[in-house]
């Protein structure tokens, strides 16, 4: 059962990373979450693509709120391992969506996975692995 659902999520990376914006928590359930990046000339690169920053960004972000959707309101949960491969232009003009879903959620040490698509297209723009670390309860 998620301890946070997506306005939760929303309203305390507001609070707490006011730095990122654009982001809508689609779906928050036992298996993970959807988040939803809507593209905007920011996010591109020369040659009208999503840029590889823009696409981890929405990777690691939907994987701290898949993890703060299980544990609750923890700021310092942060990132000890990433890996992304890219493996087909999005095209811009179009939101890209990342489904997360958590592998492992232990008491130390969260570990999931995100694929990014582009809206209305079926195939995988990128694929994340990544492990979170949670600081331990005072």
């Amino acid at each position: 059962m998620p301890m946070m659902d997506g306005p939760q999520i929303e309203a305390f990376l507001a609070a707490e990373f006011p730095q990122v914006s654009g982001y809508t928590v689609e779906r928050v359930d036992d298996a993970g979450v959807t988040l939803r990046l809507a593209v905007s000339d920011r996010h591109l690169r020369p040659g009208g693509t999503v840029s590889g920053p823009t696409m981890f960004e929405l990777a690691d972000l939907a994987m701290y709120a898949a993890v703060l959707s299980r544990i609750g309101p923890v700021a310092l949960a942060v990132t000890t391992s990433a890996n992304i491969d890219f493996m087909r232009k999005p095209p811009a003009g179009r939101d890209l969506v990342a489904d997360c879903r958590l592998l492992k959620l232990g008491r130390v040490l969260a570990v999931g996975d995100a694929l990014i698509r582009a809206e209305g297209h079926e195939g995988v723009v990128a694929r994340a692995a990544m492990t979170y670390s949670i600081p331990p309860k005072p």
